[in-house]
């Protein structure tokens, strides 16, 4: 019976001393960040040229803030970094303007950024006929 009462002694333990961590970390939390809930953010602005490392203001109320962020250099500028896309495929290539289509559809807006719902992006058609496959071979003829 000791030995029971040993174990449910220490149980008690260990469940006090994980509950009092998880209120430090709570309050850690509150004091590195702000009370303030309703946080206008800029785009990112990247240190040199158009892309690469960065930073993002921040207000709320009289409170002020900046943010590390990066804008990856291969990122279609029109639509801004913060701006994320759900892509269909590729459409056919246009013979009159020779360029293909295809259509995104707004997927998340980042920082309160002022995104499209739809965009449109093109390309220019390939030229190139895309090589068969090194594992096929052509058909045999009889």
């Amino acid at each position: 019976m000791q030995v029971q009462g040993l174990l449910l002694l220490l149980a008690l333990i260990l469940l006090a001393a994980t509950a009092e961590a998880g209120k430090n970390k709570k309050e850690k939390a509150k004091k590195d960040g702000s009370e303030c809930e309703d946080w206008r953010w800029g785009p990112c602005v990247p240190n040199s040229k158009d892309c690469g490392l960065g930073y993002r203001e921040g207000t709320c109320k009289d409170e002020s803030k900046k943010l590390k962020c990066k804008i990856p250099c291969n990122w279609k500028k029109k639509f801004g970094a913060d701006c994320k896309y759900k892509f269909e495929s590729w459409g056919g290539c246009s013979a009159q303007t020779g360029v293909k289509t295809r259509s995104g559809i707004l997927k998340k807006a980042l920082y309160n950024a002022q995104c499209e719902e739809i965009v449109y992006v093109t390309k220019p058609c390939s030229s190139k006929i895309k090589p068969k496959s090194k594992g096929q071979s052509p058909p045999l003829l009889s």
